[in-house]
């Protein structure tokens, strides 16, 4: 064989490989669109992507591509995308699933970040404010870990409201799952947040990788060898990632503010459907119209530990 074509074969199997680790799993009938710095798995009944996925260096975070807000239907899309029609007016923002900040290391990437197919309907407090705070620590954690793989998108689960001609779905609920894969420290982190916005700390949001498979129904980072998988998938460990606490950057998580399925998944609270907190059974706070449920499901519809029975 050819040693140029035998160092071109396996370039070319390295950069496959490298393809399907960062992609998850693709069902046969999936519209998966590549373009320059990210691919996706469109949605047609929702109008926007299932996911999208990309990778991030602590190269790229110091792009200098200027923001273009060129906001335009995707032509990839064979069923076509939504428009920009679909938003006008209907009180929602074009919130972006790949952030614009995460593609300012190339002018086509940071272009082809306004495509209609990587925005989803976001509440202008969820997009504008804990949103916005989730992707800046994103690529905090890119720079720390000098390349991560990143998947995030909607929870397309259930029934939703829907805005525009074309029906866009309005979700309830985002995720972002992020994968180290680079030693020492191979690791991996989920976060689902609710459509709304929120002054909770970010930590607060942390589940493990399962539990958004769970939520989604997606099975990411399927290139993993299984054990590696596994063990990424199935382990939350809040002190190997940082998180920004009043403007500083800490490993640092306090007790309290760690709400991520306390007593394990499954635990039984109660709500009320004018509160905010989530309660154990018999909590003096609580009235008779209380309201049984998971304290994970809590957790991501945005209810925080009532101080009294969850001191």
């Amino acid at each position: 064989m050819n040693k140029s074509f035998y160092i071109l074969l396996l370039l070319s199997c390295q950069l496959l490989y490298t393809q399907e680790l960062l992609l998850p799993a693709v069902n046969p009938n999936d519209q998966i669109i590549n373009h320059y710095a990210y691919s996706l798995c469109y949605s047609e009944p929702h109008e926007q992507a299932a996911w999208v996925a990309y990778t991030l260096t602590k190269d790229r975070v110091y792009g200098t591509a200027k923001r273009t807000d060129n906001f335009r239907p995707d032509p990839k899309v064979k069923t076509g995308s939504a428009s920009l029609t679909d938003y006008k007016g209907s009180g929602y923002d074009r919130g972006h699933l790949a952030p614009a900040a995460d593609m300012k290391w190339s002018a086509t990437a940071m272009s082809e970040s306004f495509y209609m197919s990587n925005m989803s309907p976001q509440t202008p407090g969820f997009n504008r404010g804990i949103w916005k705070r989730v992707e800046q620590i994103v690529r905090d954690w890119a720079v720390e870990n000098e390349e991560i793989h990143v998947v995030t998108g909607p929870v397309l689960k259930g029934q939703f409201k829907s805005i525009g001609p074309n029906k866009v779905s309005v979700p309830e609920y985002y995720y972002k799952v992020i994968l180290d894969n680079k030693e020492p420290e191979i690791k991996g982190i989920g976060l689902i947040l609710a459509n709304t916005s929120s002054d909770r700390p970010i930590q607060s949001y942390a589940v493990t990788i399962d539990r958004v498979e769970s939520v989604t129904g997606i099975d990411f980072f399927v290139g993993l060898p299984d054990d590696i998988e596994e063990q990424v998938e199935s382990n939350l460990d809040l002190s190997r990632w940082s998180f920004s606490v009043n403007g500083q950057h800490s490993k640092t998580v306090t007790p309290e503010k760690t709400l991520v399925v306390p007593g394990g998944e499954g635990q039984i609270v109660y709500i009320t459907k004018t509160g905010k907190k989530y309660h154990k059974d018999g909590c003096s706070s609580l009235s008779s119209s209380k309201i049984p449920i998971k304290l994970e499901d809590a957790i991501m519809r945005g209810y925080g530990p009532c101080k009294r029975c969850f001191p």
